[in-house]
């Protein structure tokens, strides 16, 4: 489909979906985003649903300013993924293995490494880089400093709530592997950090809703958020190749008669800000729940845990702002899938597939979601598919 276009107070709303089918809060969260006097446009993805402050799903362009909480309190957040030489006709009959070593080698929720994992030991790692970014460290809020030893520890975990590990299928027969986590722990104190401090700002006094507070540029409040968010958008994204490295390194070991080998990793944030140029204007464009889909760009799309994900290349629509969903989107909050999935629905939904089917990943039930069949129809002129997923093993926070 084409976009649907509603009025909003100083920008058009652009709406890759039916705006009957999105919840009144959600609306009235991009109503309110669409009333800040720094906005230029707001394009909203078809797995659009309500967030803290700015809606999941939402695409925000502005102008000598950013907004924290459009990017969310999981800076960096996003997916890797890679196809490598096997085959359906590789793997064995049971897989119970193959989830019990990735869950021994990829710490998940709140789970860390005993002692921080040394990339120069893993194979194919690129230490590129690597000791300027944990210098960096130093400069990055002094409340959050303190977190160091967490943060290092806990880089190359998984995390808990939505983030996975996949073992894949295409439809080819080829085995992708497919990771979805962010910047831990100290991305989300920098984050609540700089919301914090960014309500606190005189000209965020007067805005209908003060979690869509703004750093204003060529202030020391914006330099700090940026300095923060970049290093926290790094950390994301050496979190995820670390992830991958292990994970690679799982089946190496598991499949080591196959001698397997893996194509380039193809890797995407969806809660991030970049700086991109728009109709003559430099802007800052924030994707909490979106990718960045511009023409040839690699993404990923995944759906939730008993359906299947898709490997995309975006078609540069600039009226998306070069974007397209990151996934297919809640429709029903956790507390709301808790009360109405059990572990006997879980089961069900998730049959085939080896994962955890006990009480405490309920809230992630297929049935909490959009079908991800009808968000990829949404945006056929946003990506086009290069491979459609199903996983076989599905690892969980």
């Amino acid at each position: 489909m084409s976009y649907v276009e509603m009025p909003g107070a100083r920008v058009p709303i652009r709406m890759w979906t039916d705006p009957a089918s999105v919840d009144s809060g959600a609306l009235q969260q991009l109503r309110n985003t669409a009333t800040l006097p720094w906005i230029k446009g707001l394009a909203v993805m078809p797995d659009v649903h309500y967030g803290k402050g700015a809606t999941v799903g939402s695409v925000i362009a502005m102008q000598g300013a950013v907004c924290p909480a459009a990017v969310g309190v999981d800076i960096g957040c996003g997916m890797s993924a890679v196809k490598t030489s096997l085959t359906a006709n590789d793997l064995p009959g049971d897989l119970s293995r193959l989830r019990s070593k990735i869950e021994q080698a990829i710490p998940v929720g709140r789970g860390m490494h005993g002692d921080p994992v040394d990339p120069g030991r893993l194979h194919g790692f690129s230490t590129s880089g690597w000791d300027g970014f944990w210098e960096r460290f130093g400069g990055i809020a002094e409340s959050v400093r303190f977190r160091e030893e967490r943060a290092a520890k806990q880089m190359g975990t998984l995390g808990s709530g939505n983030h996975f590990v996949e073992f894949c299928l295409d439809e080819s027969g080829s085995v992708w592997l497919m990771l979805h986590s962010g910047s831990r722990n100290i991305g989300k104190e920098l984050a609540d950090f700089h919301i914090g401090e960014a309500r606190k700002l005189p000209h965020n006094q007067g805005l209908v809703d003060r979690d869509l507070a703004v750093f204003i540029a060529d202030t020391p409040q914006m330099a700090a958020y940026r300095g923060d968010l970049f290093w926290a958008q790094e950390y994301a994204k050496y979190n995820r190749a670390i992830m991958m490295a292990l994970f690679q390194d799982v089946v190496r070991k598991e499949f080591k008669k196959a001698k397997v080998t893996f194509e380039p990793v193809i890797s995407c944030h969806h809660n991030y800000v970049a700086e991109e140029r728009y109709d003559g204007m430099d802007l800052l464009v924030t994707r909490k729940g979106a990718i960045r889909a511009g023409s040839g760009d690699f993404g990923i799309i995944p759906g939730s845990m008993g359906t299947g994900s898709y490997i995309v290349k975006g078609l540069g629509n600039a009226a998306s702002f070069n974007s397209a969903s990151h996934g297919a989107g809640r429709k029903m909050s956790r507390s709301a899938a808790k009360r109405t999935f059990s572990t006997r629905d879980l089961a069900e939904q998730t049959r085939g597939v080896e994962c955890r089917k006990d009480a405490g990943v309920v809230d992630e039930a297929p049935g909490a979601y959009k079908p991800i069949e009808k968000v990829m129809d949404q945006q056929r002129d946003l990506v086009e598919v290069v491979a459609k997923l199903k996983q076989v093993v599905c690892v969980k926070g």
